[in-house]
């Protein structure tokens, strides 16, 4: 078998005129996907061919790409890629998002059946969709159970990780955006990742400011509506490569890749105004207060750890609080 990391089979696709942001709306995997996230998919993937019986993925390997089949047969195959494969990887249909998610050695071969041409969504990239597209993350975990029900003999082992990463990949069922588990695994995996490169990662923790006079005052339901209305805020106004997650009960946390803290702060600046000036109206037309947040921010030292690098951000957070709130703090280094 050919190995997968063989460099002449990507090719850039600026040299597909074939293929547009229009023509993959009719794949399962992209189904309702909006048209910008489609065009920035197609702007960033590499294209690869491959030839009947060529291997795309190696057990025991690692895999840093989702790949979304645009045209072809993938066959997944446990042990050796001799026998009959345990599942059918078809046209619209994407391979590899499991080692995306938890960056962990593929648990199967994946060979093609039949002349493939396969999109290379890289890690940042599928996570950007993922963000960016609703839709793309409900596709992917209906795809990932329906695989689960379907070969659910043949992957045994592997069915209690993937029940794992269906609730992990989910959205905080109360403001929407991801939740503390999503969080754990993702920012994990960011921090060894630019340590391993070098490059900078800032966090911002986030604390809505009097929040437990706010929920004693006008009660759960209008606390609830207020973080609903904080995490929107937050991720309408980072930039698309940046991620917001709910951290617990009234706190959130903003990552920033490849971002100094000077940049980090005033994107803070920027996250902390609009909140401020956010007019909070409930469903049915209720006037509520305005809220402020106050805003701790780190930087990624090196060898640091993911619990040292919250805490001198939670640390600068709770500086902001005895400051007076309603403001940003940096980390001392």
């Amino acid at each position: 078998m050919t190995s997968p990391a063989n460099g002449d089979a990507l090719v850039a696709l600026s040299d597909l005129p074939d293929l547009d942001a229009r023509a993959l709306e009719t794949m399962s995997a992209l189904e309702g996907v909006g048209l910008a996230a489609r065009q920035e998919l197609l702007a960033s993937a590499e294209r690869r061919n491959l030839a009947a019986g060529q291997s795309l993925i190696t057990q025991g390997a690692q895999n840093e790409h989702m790949f979304l089949v645009v045209h072809g047969e993938l066959g997944v195959h446990l042990e050796s890629v001799d026998g009959e494969p345990v599942a059918i990887i078809g046209t619209g249909e994407t391979v590899g998002e499991l080692g995306v998610l938890d960056g962990s050695a593929a648990s199967a071969h994946v060979v093609a059946r039949t002349e493939c041409l396969l999109l290379a969504v890289k890690e940042e990239d599928f996570w950007r969709l993922t963000n960016a597209s609703h839709a793309f993350a409900v596709n992917l975990l209906l795809k990932l159970a329906k695989r689960l029900r379907a070969n659910n003999a043949a992957v045994s082992s592997n069915v209690q990780k993937r029940r794992q990463y269906e609730r992990a990949a989910m959205f905080d069922g109360l403001t929407g955006i991801h939740n503390r588990r999503w969080l754990d695994e993702t920012l994990h995996r960011m921090v060894r990742r630019h340590a391993a490169s070098g490059g900078l990662l800032s966090v911002a923790l986030v604390d809505v400011d009097h929040f437990k006079h706010f929920n004693d005052r006008f009660g759960h339901a209008a606390g609830d509506h207020v973080l609903t209305a904080v995490a929107t805020t937050l991720a309408e106004n980072v930039r698309p490569t940046d991620l917001v997650a709910r951290f617990g009960g009234e706190e959130f946390v903003i990552i920033f890749p490849d971002t100094s803290l000077e940049l980090a702060e005033r994107a803070a600046e920027r996250v902390r105004l609009a909140v401020a000036n956010r007019e909070m109206t409930t469903a049915d037309g209720t006037k509520l207060p305005a809220v402020t947040i106050s805003i701790g921010i780190s930087q990624l030292l090196v060898d640091e750890t993911v619990p040292d690098f919250l805490k001198r951000a939670d640390l600068a957070m709770y500086q902001a609080k005895q400051g007076g709130r309603n403001r940003v703090m940096l980390a001392k280094t």
